[in-house]
């Protein structure tokens, strides 16, 4: 599952939770569905904080995208050392 919904699974749930605040009045209930709304925003800055962090990192020399010579080393040693279907 891509991060992108992650998130929108996070801004779905929060918004269900407002929809639930605006129709419910009772305390018992209200409470715990705040805590849930307020857990799901958390969630949803992590998300992002964890989805920049990436985006920061993909132009990094060490990022297997931008450095070809990570597959020549493998290729040098005889491959990546796993075995293929059936053993082969």
């Amino acid at each position: 599952m891509s991060c992108s919904y992650m998130i929108a699974a996070e801004q779905k749930a929060r918004s269900t939770y407002d929809n639930i605040l605006r129709v419910v009045k009772d305390p018992d209930v209200c409470d715990p569905i705040r805590f849930l709304r307020k857990r799901e925003i958390i969630h949803f800055q992590r998300f992002g904080e964890a989805l920049r962090g990436l985006q920061d990192k993909l132009d990094s020399k060490n990022f297997y995208a931008f450095n070809p010579s990570f597959d020549k080393a493998a290729d040098v040693q005889g491959g990546c050392g796993c075995q293929g279907q059936n053993g082969q």
